[in-house]
């Protein structure tokens, strides 16, 4: 608790994901099983005086259930909002055979699919979760030179797309190809108040970097994902870092890079929503806790 009052109101430090039984005496307090119960973790993850929100990333696989969604909303506080990834049936533009075996290398006809997104994902929502839907982060994985989409086409088709969403909804875009972070992207993002997602990735600038870029706070709030140190594979973090209850790597440069983040959030007094993944350092809570540390001058 005194860790969360350096944080500052309107801040909210959460985690990508909550469904780690090794956070036992870190965040829960009992032990829970490594699959099932999880709304009932959620519902004391939500309790944990350092977390504000939670990214929701089994939504990217497909759309939550009402079942899910009722049970989620049954267990948070009110007012304690979410970061969902969107289905990734409309941000791949090409399927993968990780994904889909069947139709790998084919394009996917749903990418962008505003309709999709309204009916599958933003309007169960709105139905049973509407107390707690935080931002919608579309995430789009690495692209190549087969999808041949460039930097313009790229922000000409999401222009395009939000133009066709309901503007009461708070949305972002995640990128994982550097080359797309570009004036015409920061300016679609900007007409449509849209965040852009400082994510810390294998092959993407430092979060530092991103927030130096001109216009990279397009929207009236903020948000990011604390993901992976550059140049780390995914793969080899999950296997060095768990049960994820301990720091294994740390990363200064990050956490000065998310101090720099809430900073920005308090000058423009806007929102912020920072997710902190267990594969940055190797405990997402014990990063957030040093951060607020920081926040605090200790």
């Amino acid at each position: 608790m005194a860790l969360a009052a350096a944080i500052p109101p309107g801040v909210h430090f959460g985690t990508s994901s909550w469904n780690y039984p090794g956070w036992k005496g870190l965040v829960y307090s009992r032990d829970y099983p490594a699959t099932g119960a999880v709304a009932e973790m959620l519902g004391e993850y939500a309790h944990h005086p350092l977390f504000g929100t939670v990214g929701i990333d089994a939504s990217f696989y497909a759309p939550l259930t009402e079942r899910t969604l009722k049970s989620y909303a049954e267990v948070l506080p009110a007012g304690f909002a979410c970061v969902s990834k969107v289905w990734d049936r409309i941000t791949v533009h090409t399927f993968a055979k990780a994904r889909d075996k069947i139709r790998a290398g084919q394009v996917n006809p749903d990418f962008l699919n505003a309709e999709l997104f309204v009916e599958a994902v933003l309007g169960p929502c709105r139905d049973h979760f509407a107390g707690h839907t935080g931002p919608f982060v579309f995430e789009f994985q690495s692209m190549t030179k087969q999808d041949k989409i460039g930097p313009e086409d790229f922000a000409h088709r999401l222009d395009g797309f939000f133009a066709k969403l309901p503007r009461d909804g708070r949305y972002a875009v995640e990128i994982r190809n550097a080359e797309f972070l570009t004036p015409a992207y920061f300016a679609v993002l900007r007409e449509h108040d849209v965040a852009h997602t400082f994510n810390s990735w294998t092959r993407m600038p430092s979060i530092g970097m991103q927030l130096d870029l001109p216009g990279s706070v397009p929207a009236t709030f903020i948000v990011a994902r604390v993901l992976l140190r550059p140049g780390r594979a995914y793969a080899e973090a999950v296997d060095a870092f768990a049960p994820y209850s301990e720091i294994k790597d740390p990363n200064p440069e990050l956490r000065n890079d998310i101090v720099r983040l809430v900073k920005t959030a308090e000058k423009l007094r806007i929102p912020a929503y920072i997710l902190v993944n267990n594969r940055a350092e190797g405990s997402a809570p014990r990063t957030i806790a040093a951060v607020a540390a920081l926040l605090g001058g200790s």
